[in-house]
């Protein structure tokens, strides 16, 4: 007789208190953030920390220029300005996302255009981007969503042949490669976030943008500081009070940034044990009918800022739908003491900004003289949906925890997959 499920009272395959949180801390990262308060100028570390982490994480990227931000939206932000992006142009780019992404365009008076994802990397699907360009498309904004490249051969292809410029949303994907190039250096433009969340963090919010072009840095830098040219911890000495145009204040934080770069002499370390545990995930519940693993195309080097996996109630021969199942699953495997869970509940264009073009006043910015007329269908983006009705995340991959715990996830799904009648019924 199968083992009993915790949800019925059954005891629980994961101890409480085994799973260790992200970020882990060091002594290193404390010792980093106290320095900060070591001198008596708080407003020369702001410098030092600020030109420090630009310098680190262009060298890791592979870019020329880097600017630290305040978050990753306001990252992608500055890379659409940067493009010199105009009111009523418009940005391809995922149904699926963080819906930041197209904020970030919104936040210039563009227009996002989605596209529905790939059923299997849950990337943007390349093959539909050609049919959603027009006149008034300026760039395609790829995300590489959980870590995964997106189809990057692809994108800068279509870009190349249509005159367009690419912005990388690398807010999850710090490390990851495509074709053993980081994500991050393919694109014009490039956004990470450095969210409390991310595979590099600053412990609470910040970003980071990346560029080889001098012209698209100068621009970004602009928006950074309220249109102005300042350096951080010299405005006493150089700020001219003049703003060159509009900004915002996208700045980030000393303390963050002091961690940030003590967080990132552990990245590799950090992502070569994320990427042996979910494979040992992949390894062991592939084997579990009715469960899917993430699909990891050969050209791809994902880090895995969220390992997804999904239910097939027709592999089990159940007349029920996948996110009756997924429902199903998600609440057994929570009880049993895993951390799972989802995301978006709706792709991006299906949510109420879009959907009633609620924009940022009156309709604006499709309302506001400049924008030709755009549909935001629910139903163009089927793969999307499915994904949402169909997937959900295992959280805590990220080391300290370790393959001991791996074990007992791949326990827990054993248990529940085994007693799936039990939980329909």
């Amino acid at each position: 007789m199968p083992e009993q499920l915790a949800i019925h009272g059954g005891k629980p395959t994961v101890p409480e208190g085994m799973i260790k949180p992200w970020p882990h801390i060091t002594e290193a990262d404390r010792q980093a953030v106290m320095e900060v308060l070591s001198g008596e100028s708080i407003n020369e570390q702001r410098r030092i920390q600020s030109e420090k982490l630009s310098q680190e994480w262009a060298g890791y990227v592979g870019r020329k220029y880097c600017i630290p931000t305040n978050s990753g939206t306001a990252a992608l932000h500055m890379c659409v300005a940067a493009l010199g992006i105009e009111p009523g142009d418009e940005v391809i780019l995922p149904a699926f996302t963080f819906w930041a992404s197209a904020a970030a365009v919104l936040h210039h008076n563009a227009i996002p255009i989605f596209v529905d994802i790939d059923p299997r990397t849950f990337c943007i699907d390349t093959a539909q981007i050609e049919s959603k360009i027009s006149d008034r498309t300026k760039a395609i904004l790829p995300v590489h969503i959980h870590g995964m490249p997106a189809d990057m051969d692809a994108v800068l292809d279509i870009a190349g042949r249509h005159g367009l410029k690419v912005i990388e949303d690398t807010a999850q994907a710090h490390g990851s490669r495509y074709k053993g190039r980081l994500c991050g250096g393919l694109g014009d433009v490039a956004g990470f976030s450095t969210q409390m969340s991310k595979t590099l963090t600053t412990g609470s919010e910040g970003g980071l943008f990346v560029t080889d072009d001098e012209n698209y840095h100068k621009r970004a830098a602009l928006l950074q500081y309220f249109g102005e040219l300042v350096v951080p911890g010299r405005e006493r000495e150089e700020q001219e009070y003049n703003a060159y145009g509009l900004g915002w204040m996208y700045r980030g934080d000393v303390f963050g940034q002091a961690f940030i770069r003590s967080q990132l002499k552990r990245l590799n370390a950090n992502n070569a044990l994320r990427i042996r545990n979910c494979n040992f995930l992949t390894k062991h519940l592939s084997k579990i009918k009715g469960v899917e693993t993430p699909y990891v195309p050969p050209e791809c080097e994902p880090v895995y800022y969220n390992y997804v996996v999904s239910v097939k109630p027709d592999e089990l021969g159940l007349d029920i739908s996948s996110k009756t199942l997924r429902e199903k699953v998600q609440e057994a495997l929570t009880a049993e003491g895993m951390h799972v869970g989802q995301w978006q509940r709706a792709p991006v264009p299906a949510q109420e900004i879009f959907q009633n073009r609620i924009g940022y006043g009156k309709g604006c910015p499709w309302t506001c003289g400049y924008a030709r007329p755009v549909e935001y269908r629910k139903e163009d983006y089927p793969n999307a949906t499915a994904f949402i009705d169909s997937h959900f995340y295992v959280f805590d991959v990220n080391p300290p925890n370790d393959l001991d715990l791996m074990k007992r996830y791949v326990e827990a799904f054993e248990k529940v997959m085994d007693n799936v009648d039990r939980l329909i019924s």
